[in-house]
């Protein structure tokens, strides 16, 4: 039997050992493509098995070329680069992991709001440029007098409510389905969470109804002292209308760990500005995170080589399609 072959189109981490081990046991073939255009991956595709990626666009082209293709596996959580609807017209099933950096996302969300209530980004920017002035910081306030708003509460948006309640923040949520999953979190409308937060943590999918939530309007909307953290999809803010309204004085700050595009041109004043804190898309990092996202992705494609359901289909009607 000819070995079976796995294109995986690109990483966020040093090298594809702990991939090439699982795959090499299951006498498969890893293929890594060389840059992630869209012809170079529909080339790659058309003689694979299946298809891993972690950011790059696996578009209806590239998927259509996969003609032998028998899974896709997303190695993270969001599907955005990924065309669902295509993979599933063609009975393939795409895969994801869910819960893989829950803890470690939630964290960072906490992290991005305690470095701005207590200015730690602002006075680590001013000390080290020579500025030894408490009095230039903008003001600063009691966390168990602020409320932190949750925009999406899925599984990081419940485990950033446990956190920040841990804290003594008062923590609003909003969802599409208005479900506080037993938490006990009160749950508003989209319209109140916004003019009543102090922070406001964006833990939410990128899709068609997100894109550009937070806009104009929307800024217009919060505090002039609340600060908007995202660490789910760049593509959930209009940029340009949020440094406006940094600009303008509609709200007070920001904290980014996710950009559109990415990477970002770090050069524009949206970035440069010390009321803007910005992370490189790490919240989902830590040493355990990382080997189990590998692991658990690459394990999704063995099992479909084998002919197995693989854990953690997305698109579960893609099996009326599959012989």
């Amino acid at each position: 039997m000819n070995e079976q072959r796995v294109l995986l189109t690109d990483k966020a981490w040093p090298n594809w050992d702990i991939e090439h081990r699982i795959l090499s046991e299951a006498n498969t073939e890893l293929i890594t493509a060389p840059d992630t255009s869209e012809a170079t991956l529909i080339q790659l595709a058309r003689s694979c098995d299946a298809i891993g990626s972690c950011w790059a666009n696996v578009t209806t082209a590239v998927i259509e070329a996969a003609t032998n293709c028998l899974v896709i596996s997303r190695f993270g959580i969001g599907l955005d680069n990924i065309d669902v609807a295509t993979a599933t017209r063609r009975g393939i099933p795409v895969t994801n992991v869910p819960d893989y950096c829950v803890e470690e996302v939630s964290d960072h969300v906490i992290a991005l709001l305690m470095a701005h209530a207590r200015n730690v980004g602002y006075f680590h920017r001013r000390t080290k440029q020579g500025e030894y002035q408490l009095q230039a910081a903008p003001p600063m306030r009691r966390l168990t007098e602020l409320t932190l708003g949750i925009v999406g509460f899925g599984r990081i948006g419940r485990a950033v409510f446990r956190k920040a309640q841990g804290l003594g923040l008062q923590v609003v949520a909003h969802s599409r389905s208005g479900d506080d999953h037993g938490t006990g979190c009160h749950m508003v409308s989209f319209a109140e969470l916004v003019h009543g937060s102090d922070f406001v943590s964006l833990n939410l999918p990128s899709t068609a109804e997100t894109r550009h939530m937070f806009r104009a309007a929307v800024f217009s909307a919060m505090k002039s002292t609340a600060v908007l953290i995202n660490t789910s999809r760049g593509m959930l803010i209009q940029h340009d209308d949020l440094w406006s309204a940094l600009q303008q004085g509609v709200i007070a700050g920001a904290a980014l760990d996710v950009f559109d595009p990415e990477p970002p041109d770090l050069s524009l004043p949206l970035y440069q500005d010390e009321r803007v804190i910005l992370t490189p898309h790490a919240a989902f990092v830590s040493e355990e995170s990382v080997i189990e996202l590998r692991t658990r992705a690459v394990t999704h494609i063995v099992q479909a080589l084998r002919g197995e359901r693989p854990d953690c289909v997305v698109n579960s009607d893609f099996e009326a399609r599959v012989k």
